[in-house]
């Protein structure tokens, strides 16, 4: 592809930046922008329900800080930040196989600090 796509995810009048990687899921991700939903903690892990139904590819449950990934089962985009319930070390671990589709620009752990989830907008980067 050549090209680095970013996306940006809107939480709480707060703008976070996403570098997508060369998958086909993010692929279908990109094109399926803009989106919007809740969303919900689990552990250091925010996660929305996007409502589109994407591929697995080389789905993994044990991811990095900072990842950010398209959970099937629930349809749902997922930024990791710290260790989840799934756990068993400092790193984040899905409750369930996911497929990485990008990384979150700079150190998440700040998004500890997030209070209100709802209403999260995911778009293209460079929107207004």
């Amino acid at each position: 592809m050549g090209e680095k796509r970013e996306i940006e995810i809107w939480i709480d009048r707060t703008k976070l930046v996403v570098e997508l990687n060369d998958t086909k899921t993010a692929d279908q991700l990109f094109a399926f922008l803009p989106l919007r939903g809740d969303g919900d903690l689990w552990g250091d892990e925010i996660y929305l329900d996007v409502g589109v139904e994407l591929p697995e590819e080389n789905p993994k449950a044990d991811v990095e800080v900072g990842d950010v990934a398209y959970w099937r089962p629930g349809t749902a985009l997922c930024l990791f930040f710290g260790p989840t319930p799934a756990s068993t070390s400092d790193k984040p671990r899905a409750a369930s196989p996911v497929t990485v589709v990008g990384r979150l620009v700079g150190d998440p752990r700040w998004l500890k600090t997030l209070k209100d989830l709802r209403g999260i907008e995911v778009r293209r980067g460079g929107a207004s």
